[in-house]
């Protein structure tokens, strides 16, 4: 049967206009057969990140890094935990009284656990988060793993300055930020201003952090207005920059605790 003044058969619904008119609104979606965060991280490694925002009470700031300058560093240096304290800082530009902490975990989520599960049974250590809490005015964390075109953190001689660059992404573009960074990095690599590049697995999901060192601020300046005079790099962000809800930066400084300097 013909539909009258369409020439449309009603034997066929693929071609009625209502079915093409839904078409149009219809997105086809490619089955994946991987995670996006191993088609991001170094698979032959399995390094999981924490990091840490410690909102600390204006008068004990002074305090607090004593106190963490006294344990974390045990933590670090003992074998018998399988994690590392990447950096601590303080934000200098940002959030005031802040204090970040970076910790690698070698081994992935069961390396997380046992260091979770030994920190439990120390004694010293719940007492330092007892005194710590004490200091607080809130606090929150976040697992991540890192990008695999990015560097791994090692430790740094200093002074430095430290920036946090944080970016809430839009759902469903992480793969696309990856795939424009993978490009964009050489681009910001001749001070040596890289120092990591993470994303987010548990906590603010689709959270991307950017670690950067500078000498001081007027290197960051100097640094970050030589890029726009690489070919690509204007194309990195006119990219990239509708990817992102929203973003924050930190300037921070290191503590005396801290392997990044």
């Amino acid at each position: 049967m013909e539909l009258a003044g369409l020439g449309l058969s009603t034997s066929n619904s693929r071609n009625s206009p209502d079915s093409w008119f839904k078409s149009l609104f219809v997105r086809k979606v490619d089955p994946r057969k991987d995670a996006h965060s191993n088609l991001l991280t170094k698979n032959e490694e399995s390094n999981l990140y924490k990091i840490q925002f410690h909102n600390v009470k204006p008068d004990c700031l002074d305090s607090y890094n004593k106190l963490c300058e006294e344990v974390l560093p045990i933590i670090h240096a003992d074998k018998y935990y399988p994690c590392e304290l990447v950096g601590t800082w303080n934000t200098w530009y940002g959030e005031q009284d802040q204090a970040v902490h970076l910790w690698r975990y070698r081994g992935g989520y069961p390396a997380l656990t046992e260091v979770m599960n030994k920190l439990k049974q120390n004694q010293e250590f719940s007492a330092y988060r007892k005194e710590r809490g004490k200091m607080l005015l809130s606090r929150r964390n976040q697992l991540l793993l890192e990008f695999s075109f990015w560097n791994e953190p090692v430790p740094r001689e200093g002074p430095n300055i430290y920036e946090l660059r944080s970016y809430q992404l839009r759902p469903g573009t992480m793969i696309e930020w990856g795939n424009y960074w993978a490009r964009a990095i050489r681009y910001r690599q001749h001070n040596s201003e890289a120092v990591g590049g993470f994303f987010s697995q548990i906590g603010n999901l689709y959270m991307v952090h950017h670690l950067w060192a500078y000498k001081d601020l007027q290197s960051r300046e100097d640094t970050r207005n030589a890029v726009w005079h690489e070919d690509g790099w204007e194309e990195v962000v006119y990219y990239t920059v509708p990817l992102i809800q929203h973003m924050d930066s930190r300037i921070m400084i290191p503590t005396k605790a801290s392997p990044l300097q």
